[in-house]
């Protein structure tokens, strides 16, 4: 693999497990800086930070509640005081619940999309600045595949990732050029769980006769944050194997 990435920075939110740590380590191989955040779990993301260092790379923690304006400001300011740049911004904090509608509050509903789109927004706003100063600006969210599928006991999920990908489309228009806006919707990732394996893929199946990896979408987020991918914004790159098949 190149460095395709060297002198470039990056944080990714939601860092500190499953697809957001296996983000960060191929970003950071590829010979980016990165900023790891999570909420609040700090053993964790220094754990993402000691691996990426450990393999000769670069990266520091940036805790923080990216619904929360102040701290996702905080982040990007440390990002700049530490790094002096911000190039790659990767939209992956999430909360992927299941709950029957007949039983969702909107408490309940309100706590997804905080975090799955109103942190996507408060992260874009914060890095604006820096994005449009660094030249190769982008901006990777990651969606899923429900969120153009559809699921039961999911309707906080899907509307929040349906909505992140209107929001990709939309940032695409007002930020180019200079920015390119892109996401990737994994599904049918095999990632460690605490509660029960989600009720969703009960009947789905994929093409490839298998679950996919964490490493399999970094592998995307990576492409696109790369100089090979300028060309590419507005789009969605789904990395489920062929279990769901855009028409």
């Amino acid at each position: 693999m190149t460095q395709e990435l060297a002198g470039r920075v990056a944080l990714v939110t939601g860092a500190g497990r499953n697809i957001g740590r296996a983000i960060a380590r191929d970003l950071a191989a590829g010979g980016a800086a990165v900023a790891v955040n999570a909420r609040a779990n700090r053993a964790e993301a220094e754990a993402v930070v000691a691996e990426i260092v450990s393999a000769g790379g670069r990266a520091i923690v940036a805790l923080g509640d990216v619904t929360d304006p102040a701290a996702v400001e905080g982040m990007v300011r440390a990002v700049l005081e530490t790094f002096g740049r911000l190039d790659i911004l990767v939209n992956n904090a999430a909360l992927r619940r299941e709950l029957p509608f007949a039983e969702m509050d909107f408490a309940a509903w309100r706590a997804v999309l905080d975090v799955c789109l109103d942190g996507a927004f408060h992260c874009a706003r914060a890095a604006l600045p820096a994005l449009r100063a660094s030249g190769h600006g982008t901006i990777v969210n990651i969606g899923g595949l429900t969120g153009h599928s559809g699921a039961a006991r999911r309707a906080h999920v899907v509307t929040a990732k349906a909505g992140l990908a209107g929001f990709t489309r939309a940032l695409a228009h007002d930020l180019a050029p200079d920015i390119t806006v892109n996401l990737v919707a994994p599904g049918l990732i095999d990632t460690a769980r605490e509660a029960a394996r989600p009720h969703h893929r009960g009947g789905r199946r994929t093409l490839v006769g298998r679950e996919g990896t964490p490493e399999e979408v970094a592998a995307a987020v990576r492409f696109l944050a790369g100089p090979r991918a300028r060309y590419i914004t507005g789009q969605t790159l789904h990395v489920n194997g062929g279990a769901y098949l855009p028409g």
